[in-house]
């Protein structure tokens, strides 16, 4: 597999993992500060809830300037000034700022974020070819199942030294990634034809609607862990073996489709999540949750990979970053709308949400099968 022996992805991986890592970092890390410093750990759930929600306003205007200046050029720009940010904010608490103002400063780096995965992702496009692409996506997810897990238990262990040192690793983590940016930029169209480009929304609906789709069922399979088992009369702690299949369903899933090395047909993965919801949701004891919750897993990581490949194809060179920056923000709504679900429906009901997202992705594909659905065979 050539992808192992390409240097340049292996320093993209190293530059994106660390960008992602202060938002993986920041939920247990705000508690952290806010209890520490005010007594209270819902101000840092509202302080992640500003931040994520700065991070969706902030995505596409800050991917169409990466776009204008360049991914590498603009992202050794802006990581420095997410970390100021991050910097800012812990002085500002160690010093006793008020709630409001907390609050305030966790705005400016989350405006900052928001589009740099977008501009990183960009970037990958430039530093493998197009048949190391589809493998490449999928090694970056199973990386990323590496850092979803460690991001919390990096400021579990870090908060021992104190509450503020978290939000400073943060920073300087950010920094990190800045020095591992690539350093060339994804190649760029003629100046005279980029007025003319615009990202072909109509086309790339089907594949918006995928990553939506991995967004909003599985957070209601995560947030809902806690009463899916108590619903099997299990105790709370069971839902450490539902964690366990679906982070080794979601790994094993990205590697066999890394190693098959075949893009596959994204109806085949919507179906996977069609009929995994459904038996989530029906309630067929631990047999039907993890069963259903295994399928889910599998299916997530190929998933996301062809919608990638394929939204790279619809996305004009010089729109990528926005465009990218886009998907994060769309994926990252489905998140919250899974979460939303299981807050305000009855346990079975929330995961049918994510089957009704899956199908109506399935049947644009349907009606679009050649321009949307076809992606060339990878070779070793």
């Amino acid at each position: 597999m050539t992808l192992l022996r390409n240097s340049g992805y292996w320093r993209w991986s190293a530059g994106v993992q660390l960008n992602r890592l202060p938002g993986m970092m920041a939920p247990l890390a705000f508690t952290v500060l806010t209890t520490a410093t005010t007594g209270s750990y819902r101000l840092g759930g509202i302080m992640m809830a500003v931040f994520v929600a700065a991070e969706m306003v902030g995505a596409v205007p800050t991917g169409r300037l990466l776009d204008r200046v360049g991914p590498a050029r603009g992202l050794v720009v802006l990581l420095p000034l997410v970390a100021a940010g991050l910097f800012l904010l812990a002085a500002v608490a160690s010093a006793g700022a008020p709630d409001w103002m907390l609050l305030a400063l966790a705005i400016p780096p989350g405006l900052v974020a928001g589009g740099l995965n977008g501009g990183f992702r960009t970037l990958l496009a430039a530093t493998v070819t197009d048949e190391e692409l589809p493998r490449a996506v999928s090694v970056d997810a199973m990386i990323l199942e590496g850092v979803i897990v460690g991001g919390p238990l990096l400021v579990a262990l870090l908060a021992t030294s104190g509450p503020v040192v978290p939000i400073l690793a943060m920073a300087v983590v950010a920094l990190l990634a800045a020095l591992l940016v690539p350093r060339r930029n994804a190649p760029r169209a003629p100046q005279r034809t980029v007025e003319r480009q615009s990202i072909p929304v109509a086309a790339c609906v089907p594949w918006l609607a995928g990553l939506f789709t991995v967004g909003l069922l599985l957070s209601t399979i995560e947030v809902g862990l806690l009463p899916l088992v108590q619903r099997l009369g299990a105790p709370d702690s069971a839902t450490a073996i539902v964690i366990v299949v679906l982070c080794g369903a979601s790994l094993g899933g990205s590697a066999l489709y890394a190693a098959l090395g075949k893009a596959g047909d994204p109806r085949l993965f919507l179906a996977g999540f069609v009929l995994g919801g459904i038996v989530v949701s029906a309630g067929f004891g631990w047999a039907g949750l993890l069963g259903g919750v295994a399928l889910i897993g599998l299916c997530t990581g190929p998933l996301m990979a062809v919608s990638s490949v394929n939204l790279q194809k619809l996305l004009p060179e010089r729109r990528r970053s926005e465009g990218f920056s886009l998907a994060f923000t769309v994926q990252a709504s489905g998140f919250g709308l899974g979460s939303l679900a299981i807050g305000v429906l009855p346990v079975w009901l929330a995961p049918l949400f994510g089957v009704l997202a899956a199908l109506v992705s399935c049947a644009m594909l349907v009606a679009r099968p050649r321009r949307a659905i076809g992606t060339p065979s990878v070779t070793s």
